[in-house]
């Protein structure tokens, strides 16, 4: 019985055990919703009261609940994370009642991000320990707490990002208006609006030209300038230069700002690439395109040491313009050297010695200053007028478009004595202006910089490598007219020795069918072959040969006017003073050795001669390709300064100068900057009907109208683009 009343004992004990426990999960879970559904302001004020409560410790002021509110505010909304810390605590209720503290404070440690969490350090250990305490603990820093939540509008911009001085902010803001309208009324250019607003902008829009009203030296360097424009043959009434003395309110500093910017934009652009685009004089000019960038423009001369020599840098670096420059100078009399006045007098002529006769040379005291006029420094004090006076004379006589006798006449003296005339500064600048259509690197660098350059007023062609003329001989240019030799720079690709001669269309048409017309034989007796085409056109031809009419060597650079520089079997011209009798290619006095000089810069180990080229003459085409393209520049220099820095000048025998001088007295204003758009070349073959006789060389054979065109045949290149439909060719550019 006892042992039954033992055994029920125990299971009675169980069952309080159980039951307890129960009551204990149900409170806790009870507690956990209750606490779940208590507003912030609720847990705020529990955890300022801890239980148990000292008797020594005061009651809570408001001050300790505002405080602990950011922390209950947030372990609010990280509620969920409560629960499996006091599902541990269940089994000890009167734990859940000691745990305020914990509920307000655990939670910090589980969003290390927050910015709150700077208080955990204090609340955590403290609250385990000491649980009266932790009021104290978890309101003691709560002070920095507040300056961690109204640390969230520092992600404004500091608005001292406003770099701008206090002296110069009215001006910015006015700058920032005016900029910000987007309107036209200083810049014209889309690319340079856009440049404007990305340099100001990045500033903040404070004035770059002016400091508190005052001119920086940036500015001093741009107007110094902008005011010697003349010195680069430029116009100083092109690029204004704003009155800043006079401009005192923010509006008229703002204004002159950006007009100081526009002209400085001008100066770069023109002083680059020339104040009329090349298309405005002829269409038989293609130079490639090196606009300026606005953007770098500004960057360049705004943070330079010296303003002025960057901007002054977008002028033709290369010699030749430099040596153009200061003969300007000197013929506008800024110039260091004696004005030479040559005296009136008897005509001097020299005659050379001949068959029957001996060689007259006569003696004036005003030779040793026509010697010095002239440029001629050997024997600078001698009366005598000799063989080399008389030569300069004519050549002087040449350029001066005065009959070239040799001889010192009256006219010649007049002509000699007006160094400043008009016509000499407006030639100057004309040829100032075309270097400013060139590339400014002439050369390739891979190979010393070196290029080709052919003055067609001059009739000389020289090879240029690391500065130096390394080579230089006669050439014979295109007739003035339709047959003019076209300005431009493209690459020489290859050479082609015992060239095959594709008879350009114009010759065909305009020359050679109406012939046949007259005699069916011509063609046949010259040495041509004669094909027409299933759609009817024409193709003649040369075979390789010593009588082809290319000679025996062709350089070819392709484009789109079907010119080259070849050999000539007549090589009776090279001795004529002036030149121009070509359809528009360039003929070479010594074309084997210009192939080997060539040949040796491009490929050096090859080690070629003149003779190891000749050896390669017969009746088969060879192609020499070059690895690396040799730049070739056409160029029309009527004034330019020789070796011995004597300015000289050269008839300008396509018109160019004066077409340019119109154009520039007559025009103002950037229209000349615009490009004129030009029919393409053609090279159309119509279909013709040939005269009974003729002999054809495949009769009725040959290509199509799907064959190759005239331009590959000539270059093996892909064909030009073709002219815009709609409009008809105004000029045919064939050679």
């Amino acid at each position: 019985m006892r042992d039954c009343l033992n055994h029920r004992a125990g299971f009675d004990r169980v069952l309080m055990t159980v039951a307890a426990t129960f009551l204990t999960v149900s409170a806790s879970s009870a507690l956990a919703q209750d606490q779940a559904r208590s507003s912030a302001a609720e847990l705020a004020i529990e955890a300022a009261i801890p239980r148990p409560e000292p008797a020594n410790v005061p009651p809570p002021t408001a001050s300790d609940i505002k405080l602990d509110a950011t922390a209950t505010v947030q372990d609010s909304a990280k509620e969920p994370a409560k629960e499996p810390v006091k599902a541990e605590a269940a089994p000890a209720p009167d734990k859940v009642e000691t745990k305020p503290s914990d509920v307000a404070t655990t939670p910090a440690t589980e969003a290390p991000k927050s910015e709150t969490v700077k208080t955990e350090p204090a609340t955590t250990e403290p609250a385990k320990s000491e649980p009266a305490k932790a009021d104290t603990a978890t309101t003691a820093p709560a002070a920095p707490a507040a300056p961690a939540t109204a640390a969230a509008p520092a992600a404004e911009p500091v608005k001292a990002a406003s770099s701008v001085p206090a002296a110069d902010q009215p001006v910015a803001d006015k700058l920032k208006d005016i900029i910000g309208a987007k309107t036209s009324r200083h810049f014209d250019r889309k690319n340079e609006r856009a440049a404007i607003e990305k340099f100001y902008g990045a500033r903040d829009f404070a004035p770059v030209w002016t400091q508190a009203g005052s001119l920086t030296a940036a500015a001093k360097g741009v107007i110094a300038r902008l005011k010697d424009a003349a010195s680069d043959g430029l116009n100083p009434a092109d690029y204004p230069v704003p009155d800043f003395a006079a401009a005192t309110t923010p509006d008229a500093l703002a204004d002159a700002e950006l007009k100081l910017t526009a002209s400085m934009f001008d100066y770069a652009r023109q002083a680059q690439s020339g104040r009329m685009h090349w298309s405005q004089v002829s269409a038989d000019i293609l130079y490639p395109e090196h606009p300026v960038d606005p953007s770098e423009v500004l960057a360049k001369v705004t943070t330079a040491a010296d303003a002025s020599a960057a901007l002054d840098s977008y002028n033709p670096p290369q010699k030749l313009y430099k040596e153009l420059k200061a003969k300007l100078a000197e013929l506008r009399g800024q110039g260091n050297g004696p004005v030479i006045e040559i005296a009136d007098g008897p005509a001097l002529k020299y005659t050379p010695a001949g068959k029957k006769q001996a060689e007259i040379v006569v003696e004036d005291p005003r030779v040793p200053q026509l010697r010095s006029k002239l440029g001629i420094t050997e024997n600078a004090s001698d009366t005598r007028y000799d063989a080399t006076v008389a030569e300069a004379v004519r050549k002087f006589q040449n350029s001066a478009e005065i009959k070239a006798t040799g001889i010192l006449d009256d006219k010649t003296i007049k002509a000699l004595n007006t160094p400043k005339r008009d016509k000499q500064i407006d030639t100057v600048l004309v040829n100032m202006e075309r270097w400013r259509w060139l590339p400014r690197d002439l050369g390739v660098p891979s190979l010393g910089d070196a290029y080709v350059i052919l003055n067609i007023p001059d009739y000389t062609l020289k090879v240029m490598q690391r500065g130096q003329q390394v080579w230089t001989t006669r050439v014979v240019t295109g007739k003035p007219g339709q047959h003019a030799t076209p300005l431009l720079t493209e690459t020489m690709k290859y050479i082609t020795v015992n060239p095959t001669w594709n008879v350009p269309p114009s010759i065909v048409y305009n020359e050679y069918l109406p012939a046949l017309q007259q005699d069916p034989t011509v063609l046949q007796r010259m040495g041509l072959k004669l094909e027409q085409n299933r759609d009817g056109s024409v193709h003649i031809s040369q075979p390789p040969g010593e009588a082809n009419a290319l000679g025996r060597i062709r350089f070819n650079f392709p484009n789109k006017f079907l010119v080259y520089q070849h050999d000539t079997p007549d090589k009776n011209l090279f001795a004529k003073e002036d030149r121009a009798f070509s359809h528009g290619c360039m003929r070479v006095q010594n074309p084997d050795q210009y192939a080997s000089v060539l040949l040796n810069i491009a490929m050096p180990n090859e080690k070629y001669t003149p003779e190891r080229v000749r050896s390669m003459y017969g009746k088969s085409e060879i192609d020499l390709k070059f690895p690396t393209p040799i730049p070739v520049n056409i160029t029309y220099q009527t004034a330019f300064v020789d070796d011995a820095g004597k300015l000289q000048f050269r008839k300008d025998v396509y018109g160019r100068d004066s077409t340019m001088i119109n154009i520039l007295k007559n025009s103002r204003g950037k229209d000349l900057e615009n490009i004129v758009a030009h029919s393409q070349p053609s090279y159309s073959r119509p279909a013709t009907t040939l005269p009974s006789g003729v002999a054809v060389a495949n009769n009725g054979g040959g290509f199509g109208s799907s064959g190759p065109n005239f331009f590959e045949r000539l270059f093996g290149a892909p064909t030009p683009p073709p002219a815009p439909v709609g409009r008809r060719p105004q000029r045919v550019f064939t050679r």
